[in-house]
């Protein structure tokens, strides 16, 4: 009969110098990733990106917006003109603002755009400009020439505020042979 107890600890196993090597490099692996990750995350192109994302969502939403109105509240449509915009073209819209209206409210032609596709073209983040390309969709309907649908193309020159990326100029592109 053993006089060793039951619950006696095993002598310790010895690791192989291949475990140990796995193990090490796994670690390392881990530490390395986590750098670059980190290292990632403060670098200047992941923050011209975002800023770039920005843009792009700005010129999308503010060109649509421009070529949008509701002859049944064209006051409304004005002053979302008004809240896309920044510099001269800003004070040009404020300034035809009523007769705008006007013609607007007489002509009864209501025009929903629909950005679909942009491009940032140009981005100068230290001056706080761009450009940016648009293609839309705009769905007429009312006024003397009815419903219909018409394609269009706009270069956009954008400018950062305090308010976040404005349109600054608007400018329709015409395409040899489109019709458009």
């Amino acid at each position: 009969m053993s006089t060793r107890p039951s619950y006696a600890p095993r002598a310790p196993r010895r690791r192989t110098p291949a475990v140990v090597l796995v193990t090490a490099l796994v670690l390392a692996f881990a530490g390395f990733s986590a750098w670059r990750y980190a290292d990632a995350a403060t670098r200047d192109d992941l923050d011209f990106g975002r800023e770039r994302d920005r843009v792009l969502a700005a010129a999308q939403a503010h060109v649509g917006t421009l070529n949008s109105i509701d002859a049944a509240d064209p006051d409304a449509g004005l002053t979302r003109w008004l809240d896309a915009t920044t510099g001269p073209l800003h004070e040009d819209l404020r300034r035809s603002r009523a007769a705008s209206a006007e013609t607007f409210e007489r002509s009864g032609v209501t025009a929903r755009a629909t950005v679909t596709e942009a491009a940032v073209t140009e981005l100068d983040t230290r001056a706080g400009t761009a450009k940016a390309l648009a293609t839309l969709r705009v769905e007429r309907r009312g006024g003397a020439d009815g419903a219909g649908t018409d394609r269009k193309r706009f270069e956009a020159g954008l400018e950062r505020t305090g308010d976040g990326w404005k349109i600054a100029s608007l400018t329709a592109i015409t395409v040899e042979g489109s019709g458009t």
